[in-house]
């Protein structure tokens, strides 16, 4: 199977999806080293819970596997937006059954970088500062600002994610990108930003 490792790489999502629901677990593997690093990170900013965040992620991926055969005939949507989508849904659904969210864990996100120990020190303390002023933004808000400022999605992915029109989507991201400038506005300096 090594020898087609190639091959499975230039394959788009959705191509791998088909080949999956045709039974080639080889496609499985690539589709989930492609998608599951994504859907952890979703989660775990939006729930600020690393252990919390594994247990979305691998039931979202259980849920793209029970859908691939839909995928074999014209699947819905790309798959990673389609995956983003379930994410984004059962995080609400766990913020809301727990009614609180808690940090992210700082050293399971930056466990593979090696800076120096006070680079370390002011990395963990602004991503601190990130996701203390996220944890205070509304959901939606919370999922958008993550979805396209720190997942980089566009606009009209986040849309289809979401459920929302994109133009809801820049409301929403113009709404919480300036909630979260005022509430890290006065913080700058503590955290060795220039002023």
């Amino acid at each position: 199977m090594s020898g087609d490792a190639p091959t499975y790489a230039a394959l788009s999502d959705g191509a791998l999806m088909v080949l999956f629901a045709n039974g080639d677990p080889g496609a499985a593997r690539v589709l989930t080293e492609r998608l599951l690093p994504r859907a952890l990170g979703h989660a775990t900013r939006v729930l600020g819970d690393r252990a919390e965040a594994e247990d979305i992620a691998q039931e979202a991926m259980l849920r793209l596997w029970r859908a691939a055969a839909d995928w074999a005939q014209d699947g819905p949507a790309a798959p990673a937006t389609w995956l983003y989508r379930v994410v984004a849904n059962l995080c609400t659904d766990r913020l809301r059954k727990s009614g609180q969210s808690a940090l992210t864990d700082e050293a399971d996100r930056h466990s593979d970088t090696r800076p120096g120990v006070e680079a370390q020190m002011i990395a963990g303390d602004r991503m601190a500062a990130l996701d203390a002023a996220l944890a205070l933004l509304p959901e939606r808000q919370r999922q958008a600002v993550v979805l396209r400022h720190i997942e980089g999605l566009s606009n009209p992915e986040i849309a289809m994610i979401l459920d929302l029109g994109v133009e809801a989507v820049e409301s929403l991201t113009a709404r919480g990108k300036r909630a979260l400038s005022a509430a890290l506005s006065g913080k700058k300096e503590a955290l060795g930003y220039d002023s």
